[in-house]
């Protein structure tokens, strides 16, 4: 993993964003870098809980974008969403990234509202993702961003765009069966779909560990954590078109 410090810079009015550059030396780094924006979950700008994740991601070769957003807002934060999406797009190329080449990935309710913006049939061509990646997560929920739920959306028609899937199967918090049923949905649409299962927790599938203290996610040390972590990575990149 880059020990590397992100960048923060705003997005939006008063709203900040990390950027993590690709790691010298990782695939890919002479040219532009396939970008990845990463939504965090609930819990109100978090986009520290990422920063494990979103680093290991960069040092396979990813520009990883990482914003704060807050779904304790009137509009559930979809506003703040949107408008990183938005943001990102226009930003990616500045820092050396490829945004003909974006993935929209999420955690928790982020990765509801990635998954339900990137297949949604209202989301502009210019904004839609090439690939999407929903991290444990419950998809039978409304997204704030699109008012309907992903799996409604996608068992009625298959998606736009592949996706990928990642749930940890020792999840106490959202359980595995969400995942599994939108999976079998995208099995049945013929869509294109990835579907990894991990031997870890809510916080274990983006290498963080809970902390009752901190009442918020902290870096993991467990190594197997930190190996659950590491495909959760690997998925980002392969997503992304890294091998």
């Amino acid at each position: 993993m880059t020990s590397t410090p992100p960048e923060v810079v705003p997005y939006a009015d008063g709203r900040l964003l990390d950027v993590h550059r690709p790691a010298a030396g990782a695939p890919g780094a002479a040219g532009p870098a396939p970008v990845v924006l990463l939504w965090h979950g609930r819990g109100p700008n978090e986009r520290d809980v990422l920063r494990p994740l979103a680093r290991e991601a960069a040092g396979l070769g990813l520009l990883v974008l990482v914003p704060d957003w807050n779904a304790d807002q009137p509009d559930g934060g979809s506003a703040e969403l949107l408008a990183s999406l938005a943001q990102a797009h226009r930003m990616a190329a500045g820092f050396g990234g490829d945004p003909s080449r974006f993935v929209l990935a999420g955690w928790s309710s982020g990765g509801r509202e990635a998954v339900a913006v990137a297949t949604h049939p209202s989301t502009a061509a210019e904004l839609r993702p090439t690939a999407a990646v929903g991290i444990a997560s419950r998809y039978s929920d409304p997204a704030v961003t699109t008012g309907g739920a992903p799996l409604d959306q996608l068992a009625a028609g298959p998606s736009p765009v592949p996706l990928w899937l990642v749930h940890g199967t020792a999840d106490e918090i959202v359980d595995i069966g969400h995942t599994r049923q939108l999976n079998a949905a995208l099995t049945t649409q013929l869509s294109t779909v990835r579907n990894l299962e991990l031997p870890t927790d809510h916080a274990g599938v983006v290498m963080t560990s809970y902390s009752p203290e901190a009442r918020r996610c902290l870096p993991a040390t467990a190594a197997d954590t930190l190996a659950a972590g590491r495909r959760t990575a690997a998925v980002l990149a392969e997503a992304a078109g890294l091998s």
